[in-house]
């Protein structure tokens, strides 16, 4: 790095530790908030029951789930090139972070408005078009917390948002449940659940208005999509353990084929309904949340590898005490593992690419990861729901299982801590 560069960089990051109280609260109340409307959404329960509910048929859940997932994947390279020749990147993620929100509102007012069968038809094209803005928003917002936040507190930053998040939406799951969905509030308890969403991710999102982001040091000359997609084998080569993590991230994330159909398969030996479902939501947004806090703090002693593989194996343990679970109650506990190790798993999977590289080339690599993830969950998630049709559910969760694990070898075996490096 030239002497020049060194003294950028020295001055960027005095600004950024300067505002770090602020960045950290105004990050915290987004997430607070933010969060906690997306997880109603993203939830595997609300929309899925919803989704399986309109069409009369489970598959249906698998092919919305996978529509928004190809939606992500179509995405993260775009967002790359939007924001990399940028200084700043948070008034793009203000625009496409409203563009996202507007799919939840449609979602909802579908369902309120529109006589059968376009809430089904509509659920599909607004979950597509919330997963392509999705997609830009993980990396947009990946790497304002990479500017603003420094690597050594960025793991108790996602754990607190993560937490704060949680507390509030396993209370809002909870009263969704009995109170929107069972007393079909609206006329259309799951629409006004998702209404609900609308408001509280929206609130969350003028909370970054309290973020100071210093100008980038090191940015690239802007670029067209097809020369980046040209440039990645280069990308790829010049660095083997970050390829060999991609890739096995992809391999886990084949895992989601099966979320939403977990409370499918409960609700087919179950009974479920709107309390026991306001129930497992609440236990598994609270620990998709309580999990990740205690992941932070010790990503922060440990790194982001190791809370990687303790989640990942959580997540394949709690799915094992699914396909064997014998009552009602213990769907409680089954659930809140679930959210425990999925959560863990996407916020250490999400967090670990950031310390790859350099920072000029730092959306690019944010975006291949989640696009590579993001294409195979959304094949997996419409295979799952082809597979319905054909084979039992446990048969699902063993396949994805079985991605799972090779994953868990990969990561653990040939990929390694990349914090090392700098230290």
């Amino acid at each position: 790095m030239e002497a020049a560069d060194r003294d950028d960089e020295a001055a960027f990051t005095a600004v950024v530790h300067e505002n770090l109280p602020r960045n950290f609260a105004a990050h915290l109340a987004h997430g607070l908030l933010g969060q906690t409307g997306m997880r109603l959404i993203n939830a595997p329960t609300f929309v899925p029951l919803y989704i399986a509910n309109l069409a009369g048929f489970d598959a249906a859940a698998g092919i919305a789930r996978g529509l928004q997932y190809f939606g992500m994947f179509l995405s993260p390279v775009l967002g790359a090139t939007l924001i990399e020749h940028r200084r700043k990147v948070l008034p793009v993620g203000f625009a496409i972070g409203a563009a996202m929100r507007l799919q939840i509102l449609a979602l909802a007012l579908a369902g309120l408005l529109l006589p059968d069968p376009w809430p089904l038809v509509c659920a599909w094209l607004f979950l597509s078009l919330f997963g392509f803005f999705l997609g830009i928003q993980g990396v947009v917002f990946h790497t304002l917390v990479s500017k603003v936040i420094p690597v050594e507190r960025r793991g108790t930053l996602m754990g607190l948002r993560n937490a704060l998040a949680g507390i509030t939406a396993s209370l809002a799951a909870l009263y969704a449940g009995p109170m929107l969905i069972a007393a079909n509030a609206l006329g259309n308890g799951y629409a006004a659940t998702f209404l609900l969403a609308f408001v509280l991710t929206s609130v969350g999102l003028a909370m970054l208005l309290f973020v100071h982001e210093p100008p980038s040091p090191q940015v690239r000359e802007p670029s067209q999509v097809r020369e980046r997609l040209r440039q990645l084998p280069a990308l790829l080569r010049s660095d083997r353990p970050f390829t060999r993590y991609f890739i096995a991230r992809a391999m886990a994330t084949i895992g989601r084929m099966a979320v939403p159909f977990y409370v499918l398969d409960a609700r087919g030996r179950f009974d479920i309904g709107g309390a026991e479902l306001g129930a497992i939501s609440g236990a598994f947004i609270l620990f998709q949340s309580l999990g990740p806090l205690l992941g932070g703090v010790v990503a922060d002693r440990r790194g982001f590898r190791f809370v990687f593989l303790v989640a990942l194996a959580t997540w394949m343990l709690a799915v094992v005490a699914l396909m064997s679970a014998n009552d009602a109650v213990g769907l409680i506990f089954v659930f809140a593992a679930l959210g425990a190790g999925l959560g863990g798993f996407q916020m250490s999977a999400q967090n670990l690419v950031l310390e790859y590289g350099s920072r000029r080339n730092l959306p690019m690599r944010i975006a291949v990861a989640n696009s590579a993830s993001d294409l195979v969950a959304a094949f997996g998630a419409l295979l799952g729901g082809v597979l319905t049709f054909f084979v039992s559910f446990d048969a699902i969760f063993t396949i994805a299982l079985a991605f799972q694990a090779t994953a868990l070898v990969v990561v653990g075996l040939w990929v390694d801590e990349p914090r090392n490096r700098h230290s």
